[in-house]
């Protein structure tokens, strides 16, 4: 079919996630026709860096033809198998076992969902069970952080903390509260130590206004990732894990952007030498060749659910829960990960954090900011100031635009932020072209008249 006709049958039919309908209808999709390691192709034949790797998600790149393979075997063999009724298969249950075997700590029990957003609110309905478990069902309040982000489902959504999630959709509920972010860059408070101890203060304070009897869970993202690449001071979610414990309540780290490699470890937690009682991950976990999340559960909070619910059913479940296909998947990248990936996603992070940093001499870079494969630029017209570019450039547009016109997919945030996640296989000049091309698009913005009026 050809392109512009499929361009009109979208128009037409497809409802796009997080887009403006009328907008969308008025720009009309890029269509994506290939991809292969780091790079897209387009319906045009243009070829792309995709330095964001789809939507955080393949962190292994595009293209392996094992992976393929093993969904394609899994699909002739057994394509579906529920796990109701005490059924299952071969390769779920081999997946929880090998995560539950590199896990932090005693997550040794895994749920597996569709993706992050429905991980999220899996662990919503946990923490509640639990709590009822241990008889104190009045343990209903939840806190997160200003600028995070915990999916789009409707409870997930009121866990996250930006506007545009919330608008019109009758959320967060009372029960979900705020604290705020430690977003160094526009934090008043200059120290690390300075800003660690404000945060923990905060929490103590929500809690006790709350009623520390009230209060089921605290949610965080390791690093704060649609907020814009939001990376805590070291200590920073310690801190917070610590003082969670201290205070009795339940610590839920979101790992569903930094899971997998994509700021050196396997998992976040790992360097920040924490163990929750409950994480979640996806994208990474397949790579997003196929949908699948997971929830990691700690042993405590396994046997007081288990002990709650006695012989009764935990009424909790999706029809493709644990499905065959995407656990073989998930399974074959693991083996890719640990073969080679992640330690190239090491080098290639070093190299992207060091390429980045030779931008701040740009006119229009205010700060940049990252971990491994996980970074961003923040733009401003007045560096002193910190002055975020004028709403006129329409930055999460505009930029996007730019940088595709230059051959590289990056994140472009409304508030005027470049997001990068590339995939863990580029290669060192892939990294190189991606900074280089980032350069090109900050040198056509400054160029942009809008720019030039409010430049300091």
């Amino acid at each position: 079919m050809l392109s512009n006709s499929l361009v009109e049958l979208d128009r037409r039919h497809l409802v796009h996630p997080v887009s403006s309908f009328r907008g969308h209808e008025a720009r009309g999709v890029r269509i994506l026709t290939g991809a292969k390691g780091a790079t897209v192709t387009d319906a045009e034949s243009r070829e792309l860096i995709d330095g964001f790797a789809g939507l955080w998600c393949v962190n292994a790149g595009y293209g392996h033809e094992s992976v393929v393979e093993a969904a394609a075997e899994q699909m002739r063999q057994l394509p579906y198998a529920t796990g109701y009724f005490d059924l299952g298969a071969e390769a779920p249950i081999k997946l929880a076992a090998e995560l539950a075997e590199r896990a932090p700590g005693d997550l040794n029990h895994i749920y597996f969902s569709l993706g992050g957003s429905d991980a999220v609110d899996s662990t919503i309905r946990f923490v509640r069970y639990y709590w009822y478990s241990k008889g104190q069902p009045e343990r209903d309040q939840f806190i997160s952080v200003e600028q995070g982000y915990h999916g789009s489902t409707t409870m997930g959504a009121g866990l996250t903390a930006l506007p545009g999630f919330h608008e019109g959709f009758g959320v967060p509920y009372s029960w979900q509260h705020k604290i705020s972010s430690h977003y160094t860059y526009r934090n008043p408070l200059k120290t690390d130590a300075e800003i660690i101890a404000a945060s923990v203060a905060e929490l103590k304070a929500k809690v006790e206004a709350i009623g520390p009897e009230k209060v089921a869970a605290f949610y965080v993202e390791p690093i704060q990732g649609s907020g814009g690449v939001l990376v805590p001071p070291k200590g920073w979610v310690k801190a917070m894990r610590d003082a969670c414990k201290e205070m009795g309540i339940l610590f839920i780290a979101d790992e569903v952007i930094t899971g997998f490699g994509r700021t050196g470890p396997l998992f976040c937690c790992e360097e920040e030498d924490i163990v929750p009682d409950l994480m979640t991950t996806a994208k990474g976990l397949t790579s997003g060749y196929v949908p699948m999340g997971a929830v990691f559960m700690s042993d405590h909070v396994y046997e007081t659910i288990a002990e709650g619910a006695g012989a009764k059913a935990v009424g909790h479940g999706f029809t493709y829960s644990a499905h065959p296909v995407s656990a073989a998947v998930a399974l074959e990248v693991l083996k890719l990960y640990e073969g080679g990936l992640l330690e190239n996603g090491r080098k290639a992070g070093a190299r992207l954090m060091e390429g980045l940093q030779g931008l701040s001499d740009h006119p229009l870079v205010g700060d940049v900011r990252g971990r491994g494969m996980l970074a961003a630029i923040e733009l401003v017209t007045d560096k002193d100031k910190k002055t975020p570019l004028p709403a006129s450039v329409q930055p999460a547009t505009r930029l996007f635009d730019r940088a595709w016109e230059q051959g590289l997919v990056i994140r472009s945030f409304a508030q005027g932020i470049f997001g990068y996640a590339p995939p863990l296989c580029c290669t060192m000049e892939e990294i190189d072209q991606i900074v280089d091309r980032t350069r090109k698009v900050l040198d056509l913005t400054l160029e942009d008249p809008e720019i030039r009026a409010v430049l300091a």
